[in-house]
């Protein structure tokens, strides 16, 4: 294959100590205790200078010195000091920084003039984004405004963006492409722990006993972090290695035990596993017992995953489930690493949540060799969650807690109410639908490339060519979102320009900048910099809103943002980050050497002063209100939060008979915007793929290299195929590819996922979706209204949902029939509650199958609509078994009452709002109804009527908290900017 446009040749070094495109781990230094240093390097021509710097490739952010000749990169190498990566380098660290030199670099701004880009001057771009934004505001408020960031930047950078948004404009529309691969992340450590913050360390790889991978093959996505485990397995006591992926990946061909479940399956695995542990009394009751809270919940949620019925659904066979749960149950130390294997699958966080939880039932955090990473996916994804760029506020402040917007408002100087506090924080998959809506105006997209990451590209494609929606794209390539951009921005790159950032193990390094950018191009610091002087934002004295005018000026406004939080970077300075290792924080008086670890002492964030957030319903994603949580008194513990298992929104079908799942390969990252750029890289993966079982490629004749054609209810993709190492009844392709480089050519995996997001993290879901296969004979150029298509369904309707027993829902069986005693029969006035709770269950269920039926382009809605309504038919279902004790009085309100209030289903974004508000009403005519007939059950004795109507009311509350939290999230939006 030839290369890629632009491309630099980067194959002829003068000096490499290995050759990382064949030997991606290089030689092992095999070791006990402490990893060896090896300096890892690869120069094209010696350097005049070294200048440091850090790997921006993937979320390990190795340390490493950047070679400069004559103003350019010549090569580098490997930090020896360094605690993240002891000089090793990988093969997307070895050659990726060839991108900077690329010929296809912007070095003008351009500006869209009669439907074609052409270059402008700085203050022309400027001053029409700047216009624009007036006129917007001015009409429309700062909820018309949306940005979307990246994984890519700089702290520094981070954070004046977040302040511009927050404050300057006042939109609480804010996050970056991290929602599609931390998002999970950080809301599982919420969840369990009180806040965001990773528990573990990098050194625990070095003294653990046993390691357990969930949905992470770090062999292809962590390179170097996957170098030091393979450097303890070829030690003398090399630790027990269990990897979760339904493929036989490079990780996986290296493990003790691999367990391959079916993609979606993942909360029913983990169930399985936490069953088994405590069945064999292997947990720590005493640590349990004195920091942790929800351990009855959570056993009896586990008690019905038995390892047979785990086979029947994940597929891994009871005797693995066993052999894991054993060694898991009994190790001494444990380190547990979780990604996008767990976040983008289904109920994400509750899967996340439930590794956390096989930690704290051993007891086993905070100590060397045990460890938990909910790992991040980009190389500075942990900054998008610190500094308040994916949705949350900076140093880990509660968007619930008025008093942390307050102490937010009073360090930027700015009247209260200025931080939009008033609604929940907009994830991005809902930024682009108020785009879609026309209720956004203005969307800023910088140095990310969602016309290929995102879910169902061809929506995404309308999206960002709208004509009412003024795009704005930060980048160094033109990319394909930056091609259907309004203006676009050129942007220096990683070594061009002075910043920080922070690893996944909460290490923070410094990058100086070596050289400088091609032409016009500006940092993005420099950029917003330069937009909020533009737009004369100011505090509430009159002074610029943001004060400081370079890079360590503004990491020095950072760390007073971060004094007294968990994240504190108070004890970092330039100075102290120069010349040696990165530092993992907290940093500061206390710990002016940084932390190793979280949670040494075993005190958690959840106390109600200090917690990031007060939690969710992990199947509805429901928040908990601020007063639930103060009354459940955590006080410091962690929590131990259950969930069952649900099963995939789309399956497999006779007319789609394959699962469909997305991954990395290990020479690329993200969309291969840098990435291609480099020769080695691109020849060692010039083209997706399209990955099957042995079985499968049988039964549909399928040989190796076959041109294949892979279509979902959304879209087509095309590429060769890849036989093996994969379950049967699933496929696996890259997402990598776009066509930036092969123009028409259909071959973006995402032109086939669904638009639809974990209820919590709001994380898409690209590990699922149902697809049929086809052999053809040449790749085709599709025509574009195929690439475009939506398609009428978005997602599909749960099958079976209501008819399943105790042991698959968590739900109490039908009561059996008995006969009563006569004086039973004669409380008629049961009867009557009987029917009305009957039929209020019948209304309810309806009600809400016609607001999922109608708002099918609302995802979120749509399934949980789905869920909700399958609730109800249970309850109804349940009620109906006390007809023959008590009789049933048919009552007509309810029916009258849905008649009355619920006038929907309506379209558009008040029409959501208005359906949600009758769904509310509905539900609470339920609620009330329940609570009625308990009242009677327990005057009557009833126990069985007891149970009923606590369980069905307990989950009639989960469906009202549901249908709140949307309402808030979505009141705002639809009442204040038109559409």
């Amino acid at each position: 294959m030839k290369n890629p446009p632009g491309s630099i040749d980067d194959s002829n070094p003068v000096r490499q100590t290995h050759d990382s495109i064949k030997e991606v781990w290089g030689k092992r230094t095999p070791h006990n205790g402490e990893w060896p240093v090896r300096k890892d390097e690869r120069i094209l021509e010696e350097p005049d200078e070294w200048i440091q710097s850090a790997c921006l490739l993937c979320s390990n952010d190795c340390g490493l010195d950047i070679g400069v000749k004559d103003g350019k990169i010549v090569g580098v190498r490997g930090r020896v000091e360094d605690r993240v990566n002891k000089g090793c380098l990988g093969p997307k660290g070895l050659h990726g920084w060839i991108a900077n030199q690329s010929p296809e670099r912007l070095t003008k701004p351009l500006i869209r003039k009669n439907g074609k880009l052409e270059e402008v001057s700085w203050d022309e771009a400027m001053n029409l984004i700047v216009d624009r934004s007036r006129e917007i505001r001015d009409k429309y408020t700062g909820n018309a405004f949306g940005f979307y960031t990246t994984g890519q930047l700089f702290i520094e950078e981070y954070y004046n963006i977040g302040i511009i948004g927050k404050a300057g404009l006042g939109t609480p529309h804010m996050d970056g492409n991290t929602r599609l691969c931390t998002a999970t992340a950080a809301q599982a450590l919420m969840e369990t722990f009180g806040s965001d913050g990773q528990p573990g360390s990098y050194a625990d790889i070095d003294v653990t006993d046993t390691i357990f991978l969930m949905g992470h093959n770090m062999a292809s996505q962590q390179t170097v972090l996957w170098m030091r485990i393979l450097d303890r397995l070829a030690g003398d006591n090399p630790p027990k290695l269990i990897v979760v992926d339904p493929r036989v990946t490079y990780s996986a061909e290296k493990a003790d035990m691999h367990l391959a479940p079916k993609v979606g399956t993942n909360v029913a695995l983990m169930n399985g596993i936490l069953n088994l542990m405590i069945e064999a009394g292997n947990i720590d009751q005493d640590y349990i017992n004195a920091h942790t809270t929800g351990f009855d919940g959570l056993k009896e949620i586990v008690s019905k995953w038995t390892p047979d019925k785990v086979e029947s659904v994940t597929g891994v066979p009871a005797d693995q489930l066993k052999q894991a749960a054993k060694i898991i149950g009994t190790t001494s130390t444990l380190f547990s690493t979780v990604l996008q294997g767990v976040y983008q699958s289904m109920q994400a966080t509750a899967a996340a949540c439930q590794v956390n939880n096989m930690h704290l039932l051993r007891g086993l955090i905070g100590k060397p060799g045990s460890g938990i990473l909910q790992m991040n996916g980009q190389p500075t994804a942990q900054n998008t969650r610190e500094t308040g760029d994916d949705g949350a506020l900076p140093a880990f402040r509660n968007w619930d807690n008025p008093d942390h917007i307050s102490e937010l408002e009073k360090l930027w100087n700015v009247e209260h109410g200025t931080v939009p506090g008033w609604v929940p924080p907009t994830h991005a998959m809902q930024i682009f639908r108020y785009a879609e809506q026309g209720s956004i105006k203005m969307l800023w997209i910088v140095a990310t490339n969602p016309a290929v990451s995102l879910p169902e590209l061809g929506r995404i494609r309308k999206i960002l060519s709208k004509e009412d929606l003024f795009v704005v794209v930060n980048d160094a390539f033109l990319t394909e979102t930056a091609e259907l951009a309004d203006v676009v921005l050129p942007a220096a790159l990683w070594g061009e320009k002075t910043g920080t950032y922070t690893n996944t193990d909460r290490t923070v390094h410094i990058s100086y900048k070596a050289i400088n950018s091609p032409g016009e191009a500006k940092s993005d610091l420099d950029i917003f910099l330069d937009y909020a002087k533009r737009m004369d934002f100011r505090d509430k004295d009159g002074d610029p809103l943001l004060k400081w005018n370079d890079p360590e000026s503004t990491f020095e406004a950072w760390k007073k943002c971060t004094v007294g939080k968990l994240v504190d970077y108070t004890g970092i300075t330039y100075e102290k980050l120069t010349g040696g290792s990165g530092i993992q924080w907290p940093c500061n008086e206390d710990h002016p050497e940084g932390t190793e670890r979280l949670y040494g002492d075993s005190n958690f964030r959840t106390y109600p002063d200090i917690c990031e957030n007060y939690g969710h319903d992990l199947v509805t994603g429901a928040v908990v209100s601020p007063q639930e949580y103060k009354a459940k008194s955590y006080n410091g513990k962690a929590i131990l939060k259950e969930a069952d298992y649900q099963p995939p929104h789309e399956l497999p079908d006779d007319e789609y008979p394959l699962c469909l799942t997305t991954g990395r390969v290990v020479y690329h990252f993200h969309t291969r915007t840098k990435t291609a750029r480099s020769e080695e890289l691109n020849n060692a993966a010039p083209d997706v793929f399209v990955q099957i079982s042995k079985e499968d490629a049988e039964k549909y004749g399928i040989n190796e290299g076959d041109k294949l054609e892979v279509e979902s209810r959304r879209g087509k993709a095309q590429g060769p195929a890849l036989i093996g190492d994969i379950i049967p009844g699933h496929i696996f392709m890259p997402f990598h590819y776009g066509y930036w480089d092969k123009p028409g050519h259909p071959r973006a995996a995402n032109e086939l996922t669904i638009t639809e997001w974990d209820p919590v993290s709001k994380q898409p879901y690209y590990k699922y979706a149902a697809v049929k296969i086809r052999k053809i004979e040449e790749y085709s150029q599709l025509e574009e209204s195929e690439h475009e298509g939506l398609g009428e369904k978005i997602v599909k309707e749960v099958k079976n949902i209501g008819k399943m027993g105790s042991d698959e829902r968590g739900q109490i069986r039908p009561v059996q029939e008995e006969k009563v005693a006569e004086k039973e029969k004669e409380k008629i006035h049961v009867a009557d509650y009987i029917g009305l709770v009957h039929q209020s269950e019948q209304q309810l269920e309806q009600a809400f199958k016609d607001v999922a039926e109608h708002h099918k382009d609302e995802p979120d809605v749509y399934a949980a609509c789905n869920l909700l309504a399958s609730w109800s038919k249970i309850h109804y279902e349940k009620i109906e078994k006390f007809k023959d004790h008590y009789s049933e009085h048919k009552e007509s309100e309810p029916g009258d009452l849905r008649k009355e209030i619920f006038h929907g289903p309506r379209s558009g974004g008040v029409g959501l709002v208005r359906d949600l508000h009758d769904l509310w009403l509905l539900a609470n005519e339920s609620h009330i109804s329940w609570i009625v007939l308990l009242q009677a059950a327990k005057s009557l004795r009833d126990k069985k009527l007891e149970s009923v109507c606590e369980e069905c009311d307990q989950q009639n509350r989960r469906q009202m908290a549901w249908i709140l939290t949307r309402i808030k999230q979505a009141a705002p939006q639809a009442l204040v900017v038109p559409s």
